[in-house]
């Protein structure tokens, strides 16, 4: 998140100079969330309440683990028990890529190899699903053929490779039985589909096809378009992509549980987006050699009311009995039906209830915009030291949960454009509604907004899909430069960090945002500002790709992010830690959130500010070869894992023959 000087810092011409491109805005008083219905437990089952203690925090027998441990994230999903040595088994190295290049035709031609010049084109007629250029198969009306193809290699070693492209068909063919017109989509030898004049339709379509089986070889990737001798159809390609990095396995690891959830959501939302109700599911497994008997749920947005008026709430538990309500009603107690031992998995459901307070927030509604952030409950993560029950905090993060799949399917007017995270295809649903179905892959949270916003949509130039939704009262000139910004900003961290896995990126502009701007994964709210959202998009890599415990490790994505927005922007840090006035010997770079809680002035100055500041000194230290490479080779072998300190500290040191014991101390760097 990119903070503001309401939360910040005492006025250091350093946190100055960093926040210089930010415009923030005052911020709101505090908004009164709407009445939600109160949590109710299954049948059979105690009450979901809890005694709220006089500071806050509901009382319960469960204290608030705060341990930072050596390690990495989950496994991959288990449907039934594996053994622990499967479960310990590292997967193959991948480096994540995109492989197709110039997917959006926004740059010439160039590679792919198409029949005719007038293929790939930006001419009236049709139009692009992003960016100005497409490509556009036959449309002749006489007896044709157009081809488009591009050699791609689909690199070995990573566990999944996914084909996705848009597809627009119209055609003058009156026929509802036969299919005249014909395109064919191939890899290879193999056809992956044909399409025709029957599948004709008002907007772009996205295909999306599993293509892992072509791993460690180079192959074609070929369109061919066919028409009959009258009555033209044609066929509109926009913003491919081969992506190999979304199934990639996460580090084993049998010190973090429950490891590889997989949630399953089914929402229906109000005629204004503000309230949504339906049904979750989470699928699991015991990664720990200790048998599970609970399991936690984080009802993290019920900090945005009380515990007697709840915007999330729960209830018809399956799957285990729901116990007690705590930490300000923000933790949910699971008891299993049954204990899990080692490689087993089960599954939990339960209703959901959303309720939207009112508030330009990560969590709340600005006028018709609804901002919808950290409102699915999520598996709490324990490990040796216990369940991580951390409270909400409103001056950062306090979010932390391994690598998960999604799919959630939201049923809204059609009037709401409903951007979200992962890769979303809108159907028709009942009178006036769409069903928008979003599933991602590997990502450690889901959000979504929904609004009569404004969409532009472009393609980053190694083939990166990015829309920008607008709010009211945002030009289309900001607009088109948050685009601009967009798409520069995400190729430049991959180029650094390694390919963006998450398929298309969502960024949400309001400038009410009281907060400047806040990640999540293919999702990020923002102002108009080209450093915050630059900030925001080098969150995919650190906190979203490369994960830790924002509350008691927030240096771990906040300074790392902000280091890479510095590169991203151009800017080395020269001498920026020649700014540096530690307030009290207690003021560490490494302090939890319950440390900048009680020292909120100081929390962008030390963690964003000196953070990035120790980082740009390092790379001097060790040299500009050995960070780049320090960098990239943390993040692949992080790669939906999880960071601690101790861990960076140690790759830092086998980085370079320079004792660094001395530099972590006095650049404050402990754990």
């Amino acid at each position: 998140m990119r903070p503001t000087p309401r939360k910040a810092f005492a006025a250091s011409a350093l946190t100055l100079a960093a926040l210089a491109a930010v415009s923030l805005p005052a911020t709101p008083a505090a908004a009164t969330p709407e009445r939600a219905p109160s949590v109710a437990a299954a049948p059979g089952t105690a009450p979901l309440s809890a005694a709220v203690a006089p500071d806050g925090i509901a009382s319960t027998g469960i204290a608030s683990t705060h341990v930072t441990e050596p390690g990495s994230a989950a496994l991959e999903p288990a449907k039934a028990a594996v053994t622990p040595a499967q479960m310990a088994a590292a997967a193959d190295a991948c480096t994540p890529a995109q492989v197709i290049t110039n997917g959006g035709f926004e740059s010439g031609t160039s590679p792919w190899t198409q029949s005719s010049t007038s293929v790939i084109t930006s001419r009236t007629g049709q139009s692009a699903h992003g960016g100005t250029a497409f490509a556009w198969l036959d449309g002749v009306g006489s007896t044709h053929t157009d081809t488009l193809s591009q050699s791609v290699t689909i690199p070995s070693g990573c566990a999944a490779a996914s084909l996705t492209f848009w597809l627009h068909i119209d055609t003058a063919e009156t026929t509802s039985s036969t299919a005249y017109d014909k395109l064919t989509a191939k890899i290879g030898t193999t056809t992956l589909a044909t399409y025709s004049n029957l599948d004709k339709n008002t907007g772009y379509v996205q295909k999306s096809f599993d293509v892992s089986a072509f791993a460690g070889q180079t192959v074609s990737l070929a369109f061919t378009g066919t028409e009959d001798s009258s009555l033209q159809s044609s066929f509109v390609l926009d913003d491919l992509a081969l992506n190999t990095s979304g199934d990639t396995a996460p580090p084993a690891d049998a010190t973090r549980t429950p490891a590889a959830p997989s949630y399953t959501v089914s929402l229906t939302s109000n005629t204004a987006g503000t309230v949504w109700t339906g049904r979750e599911s989470v699928t699991f497994t015991n990664a720990s050699a200790t048998a599970l008997s609970e399991v936690y749920l984080r009802l993290w947005d019920n900090y945005h009311g009380t515990c007697t008026s709840m915007p999330i709430a729960v209830s018809n538990v399956t799957g285990g009995t729901a116990g007690a309500l705590s930490v300000g009603c923000t933790a949910l107690q699971i008891t299993l039906a049954s204990p899990l031992a080692q490689g087993q998995s089960a599954t939990i459901g339960f209703d959901l209830g959303i309720t939207v307070p009112s508030g330009a927030d990560r969590f709340g509604y600005d006028g018709a915009f609804s901002f919808i952030g950290n409102a699915l409950p999520l598996l709490a993560v324990k490990d040796g030291a216990g369940w991580h029950l951390d409270p909400y905090t409103n001056n950062g993060e306090s979010f932390y949960s391994l690598a998960a799949d999604f799919k959630v399917t939201l049923d809204h007017p059609t009037t709401l454009l409903v951007p979200a995270t992962g890769a979303s295809v809108d159907a028709a649903g009942g009178s006036g509604r769409t069903v928008t179905t979003a599933t991602a892959t590997k990502v450690r949270d889901f959000a979504w907004a929904a609004g009569p916003f404004s969409k532009i949509s472009g393609t980053s130039t190694t083939g990166t899909p990015i829309n920008v939704y607008s709010v009211t009262g945002i030009s289309s000139a900001n607009a088109q430069s948050m685009l601009t910004t967009a798409k520069t900003a995400v190729d430049a961290h991959a180029a650094r960090f390694g390919a963006y896995p998450y398929g298309e990126l969502d960024a949400v502009i309001d400038n009410n945002f009281w907060f400047g701007g806040m990640e999540y994964p293919g999702f990020v709210l923002d102002l108009v500002s080209t450093t915050a959202l630059t900030h925001e998009i080098g969150h995919q890599w650190w906190y979203g790709i490369v994960g830790d415990d924002e509350y008691n490790s927030p240096w771990l994505d906040e300074s790392f992010t902000d280091y890479a927005t510095d590169l991203a922007l151009g800017k080395t840090g020269t001498s920026c830690w020649s700014s540096v006035s530690w307030a009290s010997s207690a003021e560490k770079i490494t302090n939890s959130m319950a440390y900048w809680d009680t020292h909120s002035s100081r929390y962008s100055t030390v963690v964003y500010g000196y953070g990035k500041c120790a980082l740009h000194d390092l790379r001097r230290l060790i040299g500009d070869t050995a960070m780049t490479k320090l960098l990239k080779d943390y993040a692949t072998s992080h790669w939906y894992g999880v960071s601690t300190t101790a861990e960076f500290k140690a790759a830092a040191q086998a980085a370079t023959t320079t004792d660094l014991t001395s530099f972590w101390t006095t650049h404050r760097i402990e754990g």
